[in-house]
């Protein structure tokens, strides 16, 4: 093999050599794999049938396909503008890539140029030593490179990467949490209006009936004890209008929270009996799960990133390799400096090989290794976690709207009853005791179907958060 017969060509050829086994993309430690999971091929409380492999799921549709009330989705569209855990979200996501940036440069090179003028004068010591001046100047470039043989570096840029594939699935994560947050307020502000309209009916039924009975007792068709019971309804239904107000009105506080806006009141859209309310949804394979969940995709990247750290501890039991390089001019004559005579130039490779480090980088090795142990663990737990919430969502969706369908059945038949006991009260077949319990037992049962009908609703948000909806834009 010919050999180089100058200096610079011995640096190339110097380079050349070095550089190889780098450019051959040596890696110190293992290449990701994704752990193996064991999905099971359906939700339990999904649908008898087992979704086609290719199905459609809830979880795949964006958020105005599912929450279809004008009003909700312009406040949803406030707070994903405006929430401040989704604003604070993404200042880490960039924060992540910053980081990014300064760990993928430790893999170059990095230069510095320096400049020095230098002017000194000394006085006359003796005829021996006479005064003198002295005027100098320089220009330098130097350059530093890490040499990235057992991918150190390489492995830190891959754990960095990993790290803000993390914080950007920590974000949708938030947004879907945002959207659902919305949502759920919202339904909940909505059924306490129903609740408030049904006392506020309730209440003007009752101060009906107690008008009545004061007529009846000052003709003598009514008794003290009937006109006490009918202001007992009275007072019954009235206290429940002032507790609902104060709940409604926090509860609009909340939403306005979570829109980023200050305290203030909310519009109103659709009532809650408008708002879809589907018996049963499309959950499709619980495999999917894995690619759509945001929290799932961010404990994969908290894994990577963990798998890679590992390459970077066992790269440290290995040399460190560094070459440094300096070129410039310098002259103590200041109109020589740009001279060939005042060149300069110095080349340095030098290797460093820990020798004892005290059980330092061993126990790093076995912490790093323990780390990812530990993301292999919350990985796989975050899936089963995942499983149990679309599973349980189901369940909750089913019964509910079971329950929610009794209950209507319920609150007709207690209306029925009341109204039926009004008349054989006014025909003397039924005493006024009777017609009291009635009428209490319908106002309950109204306010039950106004609770059952949230509970559909926020089941609805339950499982479409849980099947990995609305983090989409």
């Amino acid at each position: 093999m010919p050999r180089p017969s100058n200096p610079r060509a011995w640096l190339a050829f110097g380079l050349a050599a070095l550089a190889a086994p780098l450019l051959a993309g040596c890696l110190m430690g293992p290449n990701y794999r994704r752990p193996a999971v064991a999905a099971p091929p359906a939700y339990r409380g999904a649908a008898p049938t087992p979704p086609a492999p290719g199905a459609a799921s809830l979880g795949a549709e964006r958020w105005p396909a599912v929450f279809r009330d004008p009003v909700l989705q312009r406040l949803i569209r406030t707070a994903l503008a405006r929430n401040y855990d989704l604003r604070i979200a993404a200042t880490r996501v960039v924060e992540a890539q910053a980081e990014l940036g300064i760990t993928r440069g430790a893999e170059l090179p990095t230069a510095a140029a320096g400049a020095s003028l230098f002017a000194e004068r000394n006085p006359k010591i003796s005829h021996v030593f006479p005064a003198y001046t002295v005027k100098a100047g320089g220009f330098n470039l130097n350059a530093v490179w890490n040499l990235d043989f057992w991918g150190r570096y390489r492995r830190q840029t891959e754990a960095a990467r990993a790290q803000l594939l993390a914080t950007r699935w920590g974000r949708r994560a938030v947004r879907a949490t945002v959207v659902a947050g919305v949502a759920a307020a919202y339904f909940q502000l909505r059924a306490l209006d129903l609740e408030l309209g049904i006392a506020r009916r309730t209440l003007a039924a009752h101060q009906d009936s107690l008008r009545l009975e004061r007529v009846l007792q000052a003709h003598g068709g009514a008794s003290l004890l009937q006109v006490r019971a009918a202001q007992e309804l009275v007072y019954q239904a009235a206290e429940q209008i002032p507790l609902l107000q104060r709940a409604g009105a926090q509860q609009e506080d909340a939403i306005r929270l979570l829109l980023g806006e200050n305290p203030g009141p909310i519009p109103r859209g659709w009532t809650l009996a408008q708002q879809p309310n589907p018996p049963a949804v499309p959950a499709g394979l619980p495999s999917q799960l894995l690619e759509r969940r945001p929290d799932i995709l961010e404990a994969e990247a908290n894994l990577i990133a963990a798998n890679a750290d590992i390459g970077v501890a066992k790269a440290d039991f290995f040399p460190r390799i560094t070459l440094t390089g300096l070129g410039g001019l310098e002259s103590y004559a200041l109109n020589q400096l740009f001279h060939g005579n005042a060149r300069q130039w110095n080349t340095n490779l030098s290797v460093s090989q820990p020798i004892f480090e005290a059980g330092v980088l061993r126990n790093g090795l076995r912490f790093t290794e323990a780390q990812k142990q530990q993301m292999v663990l919350a990985y796989q737990q975050a899936i089963h976690q995942a499983f149990r919430q679309v599973s349980d969502a189901l369940i909750a969706l089913h019964r509910d709207h079971q329950y929610a369908t009794q209950q209507r059945l319920l609150t007709r038949a207690a209306a029925d009853v009341e109204r039926l006991s009004e008349v054989r009260y006014r025909h003397g077949g039924a005493s006024y005791l009777e017609v009291l319990t009635n009428q209490t037992n319908y106002f309950a049962a109204q306010l039950n179907l106004a609770q059952a009908q949230l509970d559909e609703r926020l089941a609805l948000v339950e499982v479409y958060t849980a099947l990995g909806g609305g983090w989409k834009p």
